[in-house]
């Protein structure tokens, strides 16, 4: 199967994503690379069942559309929130959080992320099993 094949959401799903800030599988389609401005990127993000990010923050914020499936958001410190389709979250400058699929769903957003000098993401730790299933 070609990488860039659309599998049911509305954009292909992309290039695979690192596992170096992943913990399962996940596509990226970079849907916007940077505005004419040069203060954002737009991306979809598909995430197989299972699958999260690291924890990160975005210097300048970050807004998540949700378009398939469920997914979790965790700000740290906070619990977990659930996510549908339709959902929005606003991710405010500097806040650590990561966010992915449940266990038994994938999971698909679009991220409209602002862009700094000090670039999109500063990359953390992984999401440990214990942290992820306590949101389950």
């Amino acid at each position: 199967m070609n990488s860039t094949q659309n599998t049911d959401g509305i954009f292909p799903r992309g290039q695979q994503t690192s596992p170096d800030y992943f913990t399962g599988t996940a596509w990226l389609n970079v849907l916007v690379p940077q505005d004419e401005t040069g203060h954002y990127t737009i991306g979809n993000v598909a995430f197989e069942p299972g699958c999260r990010n690291n924890w990160h923050t975005h210097p300048a914020g970050q807004i998540l559309l949700v378009t398939e499936g469920k997914g979790l958001y965790q700000e740290k410190g906070g619990p977990a929130r659930h996510l549908a389709k339709g959902d929005v979250v606003v991710i405010p400058s500097g806040v650590e959080h990561w966010h992915g699929a449940t266990a038994d769903s994938h999971f698909t957003h679009i991220a409209v992320t602002n862009l700094t000098a000090a670039g999109a993401v500063s990359w953390l730790g992984p999401v440990t099993d214990a942290q992820y299933l306590a949101c389950q």
